[in-house]
């Protein structure tokens, strides 16, 4: 499959997991819908990564549980929001939050131009069908900020853990935290077959896919356009709502999902850009005794 084939197919496994998952909230709500994801998601990675905390330092491991805590925050907030704003919607809401911290730790005045963008994307949908949920946008834009914190703290993981161990501890973290809220709501129906069957692919749709195709996706593309075709995450969403949700889009909130995925690609374009100068300009090593190193 091409490198490009597997990048969009992990987009859209995400969002169709999203959608599925939205299926079941009338079964568990979405607090038994967000357990069963984040519990079938924790389950494909400890069985893939097995991580290993004998022997790990107490700061480490505080690390790994703060990022579970976000990361059950954030899927919490995403869930929340989608009973009562379309998926679309609420992906493009939520993309604000990465994009906001990729431009925060820059410096160039070009990048006003895309939180510029991103604004009238956001005030195009505080205007439109959905500007009346007020309690809908802001969860969907607290999922994003959770989703500004993941980012910043799964780098930091990265650096203790080996692999994606770090991130099968913390999803263990976010489902323990998140069992009580979602067996409180889900009641019994959490346990029935055709729930558990849903919740399992909604979790293998959400994390064993995605981050498979994302992997080997990332050999074979630059990061630049691996960044670029992620932005693409606000036109799968509405996408799977359309098709599997019947989740119709009006032609203003359409506009705006166009001007925050423009943002996005174009913060990916310029980070990769700056990258890529401050690789050249990086002097070389000089050839030291033993010879050229």
């Amino acid at each position: 499959m091409p490198a490009l084939a597997l990048v969009l197919a992990a987009v859209l496994s995400v969002e169709f997991g999203a959608a599925l998952a939205v299926t079941l909230f009338d079964e568990v709500g979405p607090l038994g819908t967000v357990v069963l994801r984040t519990v079938a998601g924790c389950l494909v990675l400890l069985l893939l990564f097995r991580p290993r905390l004998r022997g790990r330092a107490r700061h480490e491991l505080a690390l790994a549980a703060a990022f579970g805590l976000v990361l059950a925050a954030m899927n919490t907030c995403f869930f929340l929001a989608l009973e009562r704003i379309p998926l679309g919607i609420t992906v493009t809401l939520e993309f604000v939050g990465p994009l906001g911290l990729a431009v925060a730790l820059s410096r160039r005045a070009l990048d006003l131009v895309w939180v510029a963008l991103a604004g009238a994307g956001i005030g195009l949908l505080s205007g439109g069908e959905t500007g009346g949920d007020v309690a809908g946008i802001l969860l969907a834009l607290a999922a994003g900020g959770c989703w500004a914190g993941y980012i910043l703290l799964s780098a930091r993981v990265g650096r203790v853990f080996p692999g994606p161990s770090g991130l099968a501890v913390a999803t263990l973290v976010g489902s323990l935290v998140l069992l009580g809220p979602g067996i409180a709501q889900g009641g019994a129906d959490l346990l029935d077959g055709h729930v558990l069957g849903l919740g399992l692919a909604v979790g293998v749709l959400s994390t064993a896919i995605p981050y498979s195709l994302e992997l080997e996706a990332l050999r074979r593309v630059p990061p630049r356009v691996f960044g670029v075709l992620m932005s693409l995450g606000p036109a799968a969403g509405a996408l799977a709502g359309a098709l599997v949700l019947d989740q119709r889009l009006a032609a203003t909130e359409w506009l705006a999902l166009a001007l925050v995925v423009v943002a996005s690609a174009g913060v990916t374009l310029a980070q990769a850009q700056r990258e890529r100068r401050h690789e050249v300009r990086r002097p070389r090593p000089r050839a030291g005794p033993g010879g050229t190193r």
